[in-house]
């Protein structure tokens, strides 16, 4: 029965989620943020605090729309295929952790922008434009407001970085579980870069279409066809774990930890592959400015390492598998 919730929730959500960011963020709106010098779009992210995006994870008694994290990576899948230069996944992730403290309402009505990270020595996204930094530290998660973070030189353009350590002092220790804000982090990664390679395959396979070489459409040769195929398999292998993980963190099922390891793990190495697949196939024009390739494949750079990298989520599995394994448990 939930399959065929699951996919109802699926569709709806993909088809809401498509209204705003076709209409508000096309390429050509999201190269008008990155041909300046990157940054942020701040009526887009308005656009979506009116939609009720940064309330959909947060209950309904503290203010939220209560829904879950299978509509919460739905809406992260969108921002990755469009490459929506809006803090939305911020929000998001801090959503649930803010519970019961005096920036939720401002998260909510989208007057207070929310970088996370899960370190703190580590660069954060959109921390320039951020009053409030969530990030996890050991075995809690903590909130400090930012002051006079500079904007840092990166490759993703589509969004603000800058470097926001925690501060010897007005560091606020949130009432969130450590284990669950790294695994939505993680979760809401792993989903934006499911979009962003969905997205890259498509456009691969459009010009593969009409890229016409030796007189014959270059998507007609068995090496492009095969590195066509290659890149939709990881795909949808993403796109299976993703939404298992965040079936997981919705149904707070005892897999949730392995699920989130196994869907960032799985999902920051696939990226890589197909990311450079459809750089090969685009060929010399691929490494342009003027080609779409690279923003997807600079965004997908930075998403790789957010919440933590492919490495250290394969330690981190491995380890919960070893602790089950001298429990005498199955690991199936």
């Amino acid at each position: 029965r939930w399959r065929f919730d699951l996919r109802g929730v699926l569709v709806a959500g993909r088809y809401a989620a498509g209204l705003l960011l076709v209409g508000r963020a096309p390429r050509a709106a999201v190269r008008g943020v990155v041909d300046p010098g990157g940054g942020g779009d701040r009526d887009l992210y308005a656009a979506m605090v009116e939609q009720g995006w940064t309330a959909l994870v947060v209950p309904e008694a503290a203010g939220g729309v209560g829904l879950g994290w299978v509509e919460g990576a739905v809406l992260a899948e969108a921002v990755g295929a469009h490459l929506a230069p809006a803090p939305i996944l911020g929000a998001l992730v801090a959503g649930e952790a803010l519970v019961g403290k005096q920036w939720l309402d401002g998260l909510l009505e989208g007057s207070l922008v929310v970088a996370v990270s899960d370190d703190a020595r580590a660069p954060v996204p959109f921390a320039p434009s951020a009053g409030l930094v969530v990030a996890r530290d050991g075995d809690e998660v903590v909130a400090w407001v930012p002051g006079g973070v500079d904007a840092q030189p990166a490759m993703d353009l589509t969004r603000e970085l800058g470097w926001c350590p925690r501060p010897d002092d007005g560091v606020t220790r949130l009432d969130a579980d450590a284990g669950r804000f790294r695994d939505t982090g993680a979760v809401a990664h792993a989903a934006e870069l499911l979009g962003i390679c969905d997205r890259a395959l498509q456009l691969t396979v459009e010009y593969a279409k009409e890229r016409v070489q030796f007189d014959k459409p270059i998507g007609s040769f068995q090496a492009v066809k095969h590195r066509c195929a290659d890149m939709l398999v990881d795909v949808e292998a993403m796109r299976s774990v993703v939404y298992w993980a965040a079936w997981c963190l919705a149904a707070e099922d005892p897999d949730r930890e392995v699920a989130a390891a196994t869907a960032k793990s799985w999902c920051a190495d696939a990226s890589r592959r197909v990311l450079a697949s459809a750089l090969q196939v685009h060929g010399g024009i691929g490494f342009t400015w003027e080609a779409d390739v690279h923003l997807f494949l600079k965004r997908a750079h930075l998403d790789q390492l957010e919440f933590g990298d492919a490495v250290s989520h394969r330690a981190r599995l491995g380890a919960i598998l070893r602790d089950r394994v001298a429990a005498g448990e199955s690991i199936i």
